[in-house]
């Protein structure tokens, strides 16, 4: 039996109708895999090797109660086959030092998914430069002159901080807005951190579709 460990954010708070790590989860557990849950808070480094409180996790698709974690203990995660490295941003520093925590049960042979040099080096919105092709006209910047040029050139765009996700802080702002300054402040901290601005897609209002590789 494979044993995939997860470590993601409470589990009790996810959204299971839009969760892909849940969407993961029960088709895991549909093969027969045992789960493992873990937060971030539980990894912790003993020598050179990779621990972590886990409890192991069965999940259902039900609303009304999608989880239940058994009693946990501390243990090697080089006793688990696969491990997916699922939490949420912000990539903050404590981020980082997770993901080099987890390159320690790398190197003891787990499979860990992403793989951890990968989430440090591959911002989600970033690493979109290097598929420029299939994305609409961007820049990437905190000067504010050169977010209102963009606006100015393209009249509808939205605007959105490199380090968040789900929707959070993200801006949709038309030439002549009011409110133009006051957003470019804030989502660049007052000119001190970088976001990403993007011509509008009407089509968006259809939806978007979305494929997960593992």
């Amino acid at each position: 039996m494979i044993k995939l460990g997860v470590v993601m954010d409470p589990i009790g708070s996810i959204k299971i109708k839009k969760d892909s790590t849940f969407a993961m989860l029960l088709e895991a557990q549909a093969r027969g895999w045992a789960l493992y849950y873990m937060e971030m808070a539980d990894l912790y480094l003993q020598d050179s090797d990779c621990h972590a409180f886990m409890r192991q996790l069965q999940v259902k698709d039900d609303p009304s109660g999608w989880f239940s974690l058994q009693a946990g203990d501390c243990r090697s995660l080089a006793e688990l086959d696969v491990v997916l490295m699922r939490k949420d941003p912000p990539v903050d520093m404590e981020y980082i030092h997770a993901t080099q925590l987890l390159e320690r049960a790398e190197a003891n042979g787990v499979l860990v998914i992403n793989k951890p040099a990968a989430l440090r080096d591959a911002n989600e919105k970033l690493f979109t430069a290097w598929f420029a092709q299939c994305t609409c006209p961007t820049v990437v910047t905190r000067n504010l002159p050169q977010l209102k040029e963009f606006l100015n050139l393209h009249n509808d765009i939205i605007v959105k901080p490199l380090d968040a996700m789900g929707g959070s802080s993200i801006f949709r702002v038309k030439r002549n807005d009011p409110n133009t300054n006051v957003i470019f402040e804030t989502i660049t901290h007052n000119g001190r951190a970088y976001a990403m601005a993007q011509t509008f897609i009407p089509e968006i209002k259809q939806g978007d579709k979305r494929i997960l590789l593992i």
